[in-house]
């Protein structure tokens, strides 16, 4: 019986040189929310029918993005090399967009606050749906299974 979605991500700590507190929390909070609710489904059939659920780990290696994915058991079925040429500019601007919510939380008007945000939130669909495009005829993924994943490439992606 076919189960699409991820049960469990990992992200290859050896890529990940620096997170601040906050980083962290996006983090953790986009594990939690990609495991409580996804859609995640490889497009290529495997030779003995396997259809999840799936572990995925998430690392860079040589500036691609690399979905390793495994069984259910843990051993590993495939992996998915992106290259990440359109998605740099998207995360770039994620990151700055990120520190002025950052710096707003701390010192600016609600109204300030929820400008930035919406910016930020903006930015972020954008980043999944090009995610979502990259990742078509490999991999079928919903639109919040796509945020997800964006928030763990960028914290994949912060050098400090």
């Amino acid at each position: 019986m076919a189960d699409p979605r991820i049960i469990d991500v990992s992200l290859d700590e050896r890529t990940i040189l620096w997170r601040s507190a906050d980083i962290e929390q996006e983090r953790r909070i986009a594990i939690f929310d990609l495991i409580e609710g996804n859609y995640f489904r490889p497009e290529r059939a495997y030779p003995d029918g396997y259809e999840g659920p799936y572990k995925i780990e998430l690392a860079v290696e040589e500036g691609r993005l690399a979905i390793a994915i495994n069984r259910e058991d843990g051993s590993h079925l495939e992996t998915f090399v992106l290259a990440m040429g359109r998605l740099r500019r998207p995360i770039r601007d994620y990151f700055a967009i990120c520190d002025s919510y950052y710096q707003a939380i701390r010192n600016a008007t609600p109204a300030q606050i929820e400008t930035v945000d919406m910016a930020r939130r903006g930015i972020h669909n954008e980043a999944a749906e090009l995610l979502k495009e990259r990742l078509e005829g490999k991999i079928e993924i919903d639109f919040d299974t796509a945020r997800r994943l964006f928030t763990l490439i960028c914290v994949l992606h912060i050098k400090g």
